[in-house]
């Protein structure tokens, strides 16, 4: 359960617990080469696509100004690299934090870099609004994540975007047993305890729900992982309603989830249920409510915000009138296409490598797999339809489809023209 409101004594004392826990344990393990991030964005149309995700309708500039709030040791410095046209400033209350930062700021020259020792809380003292604020990991562990998106939406610019990751309440029930346990035996974030309690992780019980985490999560393969994830002195956890809540106090609202199939009933298993017409009644948030609850192991939400009072529509992709057609898809670089040992009926399976569920992949027959292969960045839908001998419905579909399974996202901005 979540605790009450915090007074500002108790936000002080939580403020200072975390900063000495990051102090001890800076997270995520530090790195000293960004090289193969630095491969992998070199490709301008991997960052188009991350900048259409958030901005569909609208054109990539230069010169944004960019707040990585709570940059931990190596986030912020991986978005001055990837977005060298941005300004890019970074906050974190841990000096060791920046102090890893700022080695990699120097060994890759990164001058649109700037980093300040600053709370969430006090982000008002930079007298400065941003396009995109990113704040993944960070707000949970607040005592008032309410006074921290909030403060982040007083510095957020009316069309800015928010990308936001907390962790999500039922993926984590394990986790919470383990902190519990933890709890119990006094175990403390230092070296010689998180090596003992690795070794506890490692003899788990095959069937503890928290083995198979312990196996496919990144949050128990260094020490610093495991005290972040077991050990930390605040952390607090979110249902999809209490996302919206929390988003409908803060003046803020969500464009969409960053990998949206997951939530969506439309995708996967859930869709082959008998409950999927009763689904598709509901309204969007308890379809996305419906769908955590059915999955069970969404462990964070990750996810696109805005200001409520946004001039601008959200998120507009819309497949109820003729703007369908103007939309240019683009491949997500992450998806794959397997084309051996799939099953009867089709030519190729469709995946996201950044989906945790195994269910969430989209078979694809000859026709369909035509049209995939015609997405080149460029075209538009009605471009790609007209080469295809299918109707255009069928055609729509297919390409909502590949949406909501996270294999595209759209430029729409022609549509807009």
């Amino acid at each position: 359960m979540n605790p009450t409101v915090p007074t500002l004594e108790s936000q002080a004392v939580g403020l200072e617990e975390v900063r000495d826990f990051y102090e001890r344990m800076p997270y995520p393990p530090p790195l000293t080469s960004l090289d193969e991030h630095r491969e992998l964005y070199q490709n301008p149309e991997r960052r188009r696509a991350l900048f259409h995700l958030v901005w569909p309708t609208e054109q990539p500039r230069d010169g944004q100004e960019i707040l990585v709030a709570g940059c931990g040791t190596s986030q912020a410095a991986k978005y001055a690299l990837r977005e060298p046209n941005a300004r890019v400033t970074a906050i974190d209350i841990s000096e060791t934090s920046l102090i890893h930062t700022r080695t990699l700021q120097q060994k890759y020259g990164l001058d649109n870099l700037t980093l300040q020792q600053l709370s969430i809380l006090d982000v008002r003292e930079l007298e400065q609004s941003f396009d995109y604020i990113v704040c993944t990991g960070v707000l949970h562990h607040l005592a008032d994540p309410d006074a921290g998106l909030e403060s982040l939406r007083a510095v957020l610019k009316p069309d800015g975007a928010m990308h936001v990751m907390v962790y999500a309440r039922y993926g984590r029930i394990a986790i919470s047993m383990m902190r519990e346990y933890s709890r119990l035996l006094g175990v403390r974030p230092a070296y010689e305890d998180l090596q003992a309690l690795a070794a506890v992780l490692n003899a788990l019980p095959p069937d503890h729900p928290l083995s198979r985490l312990v196996l496919m999560g990144e949050d128990f393969r260094h020490p610093e992982a495991i005290a972040d994830a077991l050990l930390h002195p605040l952390d607090r956890d979110y249902s999809v309603p209490e996302i919206f809540a929390w988003l409908d106090r803060c003046g803020m609202s969500l464009g969409r989830w960053f990998e949206q199939a997951p939530y969506l009933p439309q995708c996967g298993a859930l869709a082959r249920t008998p409950h999927a017409g009763r689904l598709r009644e509901l309204s969007e948030r308890e379809q996305y409510s419906a769908a955590e609850l059915f999955r069970g192991t969404i462990t964070r939400h990750s996810f696109i915000a805005y200001r409520s009072d946004r001039p601008k529509e959200r998120q507009p992709i819309r497949f109820t009138s003729s703007e369908w057609h103007r939309y240019v898809p683009i491949r997500l670089p992450w998806t794959v296409c397997i084309r051996d040992r799939v099953p009867a009926g089709s030519v190729a399976v469709l995946l996201n490598r950044a989906h945790r569920h195994s269910d969430l992949i989209l078979a694809v027959n000859e026709a369909e797999y035509r049209l995939f292969c015609d997405i080149d960045g460029r075209r538009t839908l009605s471009e790609i339809a007209q080469k295809s001998s299918d109707d255009q419905i069928r055609v729509r579909e297919f390409f909502r489809q590949l949406w909501q399974y996270d294999q595209i996202v759209f430029d729409a901005t022609r549509s807009r023209e």
